[in-house]
């Protein structure tokens, strides 16, 4: 089930919030809790690089990375759009509400592996981190953004104290999201990751988190249910990973 040749490797996970303002980007935030639980039961280092608050709760967006054996090789089970179904804790009226949240995943690769990226097609802002934090936080402009201009990829990190740091971490994640962008290419399976968000809706979920009317916890690409939501939402998720994998090994054969 682990025998890609980057599944041993770390990952780069990035959560983002579909259409529906407060109520998914809250949606997201619980994802980035879960994933976090999960990361620690597991005995995984995490280390949050770019995160992008919401206006009145939750988040638009974050990248974090988990540092471990197989950590890539798991949480690729994950990627894709993650729907949630409850009663609004943001709307007076009670009313059951739909969020959807997209989850993305990318093998964190080490220098062995050459990616060619050209200064020319990179376009790189700074600005002011948003992220609490010490003392240096917003004093300067040490956050970096980068444009891959050719694809559009967009990566940033404000977690380092120096804009030096913070542009080399960037740039390592752009470095596996180009990897893993040729990778698809090569499988002739490639999906353009930075414009999915428009799949970030009805019909295109890989797993369900109902609250109401009833409580379940379904994967839609295997069937597997778990009836008991808090403790997926803790980072219980190793069956539905594990499924995953193993029904992808066994359509491979």
């Amino acid at each position: 089930m682990l025998g890609k040749e980057n599944d041993r490797l770390n990952a780069i996970v990035s959560i983002h919030p579909g259409a529906g303002g407060t109520e998914a980007q809250d949606w997201a935030s619980i994802l980035l809790r879960m994933y976090l639980r999960w990361a620690e039961r597991k005995g995984y280092a995490t280390e949050t690089a770019d995160f992008l608050p919401g206006e009145e709760a939750g988040l638009k967006s974050v990248t974090f990375t988990v540092t471990g054996e197989f950590a890539y090789g798991y949480l690729k089970a994950e990627m894709g759009v993650h729907r949630l179904v409850r009663i609004s804790p943001f709307d007076a009226n009670k009313r059951r509400h739909t969020s959807f949240a997209s989850v993305f995943v990318y093998p964190e690769i080490d220098d062995t592996i050459e990616v060619e990226i050209n200064e020319a097609d990179l376009k790189i802002d700074t600005f002011r981190s948003s992220s609490a934090g010490g003392q240096h936080v917003n004093k300067t402009e040490s956050a970096i953004r980068i444009t891959h201009m050719p694809t559009g990829i967009v990566v940033g990190c404000q977690n380092e104290r120096s804009q030096h740091k913070n542009k080399a971490m960037a740039m390592k994640f752009l470095r596996a999201r180009l990897y893993e962008l040729k990778l698809k290419e090569q499988e002739e399976k490639m999906q353009v990751y930075h414009n999915e968000k428009r799949d970030i809706a009805w019909g295109s979920q890989i797993r369900s988190y109902v609250l109401q009317p009833y409580r379940l916890v379904k994967d839609h690409r295997t069937g597997i249910e778990m009836g008991n939501v808090d403790a997926v939402l803790d980072g219980d998720i190793d069956a539905f990973i594990e499924g995953f994998l193993l029904s992808s090994s066994q359509a491979k054969k």
